[in-house]
């Protein structure tokens, strides 16, 4: 009968087996447990972005948070965008008028950029129409900007130059300035105004309105504002409305002197719509709770901010709309502890139970083996005493001594190995003891026979001399 190795059988080895199960079991939910680890598309690389998801990656790693980001830089934002689409990102900084992923869901709005057109008063460059056959400055650029610039301008009927030569009726000629040369460039006569793309509140936006106020008369900035507003959205989708606030840069007078209507583009952190809402929650979350913390490496972090909404469904139905996870966050409405992990939980309460069960199907397994060893024995012993009578060979007769004793064995090793139930020891114990005093009997009748024979063989010589 098929029976496992005696080793497999001893009770260490059972409990070395459960701790194995256990181990594994503990290694399985120690990596459900770990750290989401996200890939982050980031661009353009000489924009602040970098700086800004590097400061946060640190502060995340740091906190050892459950979310970590991986960085994967590209040049532009097209790239990065690029990079959500195809699946080579989890997250990417991604600048919506210039290329939307398909599979893109916002989470926040790393900084809002405004066409902010400025001139001296004394210009008299108020609105876009005005701008027919002026020069405007413009410093670093994208090409980006120059297509917001182009589109907007062509929106109003003008055409944008760059070729150097004085501008024509009905186009707008572009001459590149360096930042620290506007007011130079004003005195000059080189522009008429200066334009630039940039979050309104940034230092460098009020760097270049200081410098336009030092050369207009009385300190009297004009700003060009995009009064329809509305049609311009609704021609450019992708473009947003922004307010420049009154008073924003300062002075005496105040400048501007009114709220003035804009457009512009919004840098955003966005999420592939696969994501689940429980890890972009958690993303949309720590922006937030490290916003102070990744402050202190990089000013860009001021300037995340929630994307405006009404509703939850004007949300996820935007134009450009925004992730269900971020919603749960702005709107407190995550999924807690046994939420989050309830998933998880079941499968480690199901591989626990499944653990016991198994460890118990081994040790009934085991006791029944053990059984079915100890049954045989006293079975091998109860046959052993039935041939014992019929043997008269010394050599036989011993050879059954030596197999009683390894089996008298077999039931101390059975005895050592579990607590043996008392009614199967003893009758074990009348099993040896009969087998024993059996061939005991048959050894001394081999004995004596023997020497009944060789007495009547001596006689018989004896009487036939």
């Amino acid at each position: 009968m098929w029976s496992l190795p005696a080793w497999l059988l001893r009770r260490e080895m059972l409990l070395l087996a459960g701790a194995a199960l256990l181990g594994a079991g503990g290694i399985a939910a120690w990596v459900l447990l770990q750290a989401t680890v996200l890939t982050i598309a980031v661009a353009p690389r000489d924009g602040t972005e970098p700086g800004l998801i590097k400061a946060y990656a640190d502060a995340l790693e740091a906190a050892h948070e459950n979310v970590r980001l991986k960085i994967l830089s590209f040049d532009d934002v097209r790239e990065s965008a690029a990079a959500l689409q195809d699946g080579r990102a989890d997250l990417a900084v991604v600048r919506p008028d210039v290329l939307l992923p398909t599979n893109g869901l916002t989470l926040a709005i790393l900084r809002d950029q405004a066409m902010v057109i400025a001139s001296p008063e004394q210009a008299g460059i108020t609105s876009f129409p005005k701008l027919a056959g002026k020069r405007l400055g413009i410093a670093a650029h994208r090409d980006a900007d120059l297509w917001l610039l182009r589109n907007l301008l062509g929106y109003y009927g003008l055409t944008l130059e760059e070729a150097a030569g004085p501008a024509r009726d009905s186009t707008v000629l572009l001459v590149p300035v360096d930042q620290e040369a506007v007011a130079g460039a004003f005195r000059e006569r080189r522009i008429d105004a200066f334009v630039s793309i940039i979050a309104p509140s940034a230092p460098k936006a009020l760097a270049l309105v200081s410098a336009v106020q030092g050369v207009a008369r009385g300190g009297k900035v004009a700003f060009v504002a995009v009064e329809d507003d509305g049609a311009v959205i609704e021609r450019f989708p992708r473009l947003q409305a922004v307010t420049v606030p009154g008073g924003l840069f300062g002075g005496r007078p105040k400048l501007p002197a009114d709220d003035v209507k804009t457009v512009g583009a919004s840098y955003r952190l966005m999420a592939r719509a696969s994501l689940s809402r429980v890890v972009a929650a958690d993303v949309t979350q720590q922006l937030f709770e490290k916003r102070s913390a990744a402050a202190l490496a990089t000013d860009a972090a001021e300037y995340v901010q929630a994307p405006a909404y009404d509703t939850t469904v004007a949300a996820t139905s935007a134009r450009i709309p925004i992730h269900p996870g971020a919603i749960d966050y702005y709107e407190r409405d995550q999924h807690g502890f046994i939420e989050r992990y309830g998933d998880t939980l079941y499968l480690l309460g199901a591989l626990a139970g499944g653990l016991v069960s198994v460890l118990a199907w081994i040790r009934k397994r085991l006791a029944s083996l053990r059984r079915e060893r100890i049954d045989e024995i006293m079975d091998r012993l109860l046959e052993i005493a039935g041939q014992a009578r019929a043997l008269c060979d010394p050599a036989a007769i011993e050879a059954l001594t030596v197999e009683v004793d390894a089996l008298a064995m077999d039931v101390v090793r059975y005895a050592r190995e579990r607590e043996p139930d008392t009614r199967i020891l003893s009758a074990a114990s009348v099993a040896i003891d009969t087998a024993r005093a059996t061939i005991a009997d048959c050894r001394t009748q081999a004995v004596e026979g023997g020497g009944r024979i060789g007495r009547s063989v001596r006689l018989h010589g004896a009487g036939g001399a």
